[in-house]
């Protein structure tokens, strides 16, 4: 028998991430697991080095990022009941590193994410957090595509609303 406590679903607040946080919630609901939904933010100081190597002072800019994934997360969560855990994460040299590293922490039983199933060159050169997720995980994966085909009907959906 499978036994889920605790589902994690790592978002970037894109249509699959969507997709993997309706998986999620509904798998955490049938469970009856706590659901972790979590965003790993991108590194201001990444982000903010110039051409010949200036750095400007990131730590306004960290602020505001980590405050739009907050508004974000509570938008995308907010009808899923009961309410789940969240948090945002500060990247360090990966979002697929905060993943497992938050899995490790609170001792998740699986992780939801979605995958935009890059190939070729593309996934060559940037690789694929879901991907590097799987190889590096304390547990199992559930990978979703966006769109495929629908487990979770409409009546699910609609049920997880007005409950």
């Amino acid at each position: 028998m499978i036994t889920l406590n605790t589902v994690l679903v790592a978002t970037d607040f894109s249509d699959v991430a969507d997709a993997a946080l309706t998986y999620g919630a509904e798998l955490a609901r049938r469970f009856g697991a706590r659901l972790h939904v979590i965003h790993v933010a991108e590194n201001a100081f990444m982000l903010n080095v110039g051409a010949a190597g200036y750095v400007s002072d990131v730590t306004e800019i960290q602020r505001e990022i980590d405050e739009e994934a907050r508004r974000q997360l509570e938008r995308c969560t907010a009808a899923i009941e009961p309410r789940p855990t969240t948090a945002v994460l500060s990247a360090g040299s990966s979002p697929a590193y905060g993943v497992t590293d938050y899995a490790k922490a609170h001792d998740i039983d699986l992780i939801v994410l979605g995958t935009n199933g890059r190939g070729g060159v593309t996934r060559m050169l940037l690789g694929s957090v879901a991907e590097k997720v799987v190889r590096m995980a304390p547990c199992p994966v559930l990978t979703v595509h966006h769109p495929e085909h629908e487990f979770v009907t409409v009546d699910a959906q609609r049920r997880e609303a007005v409950a």
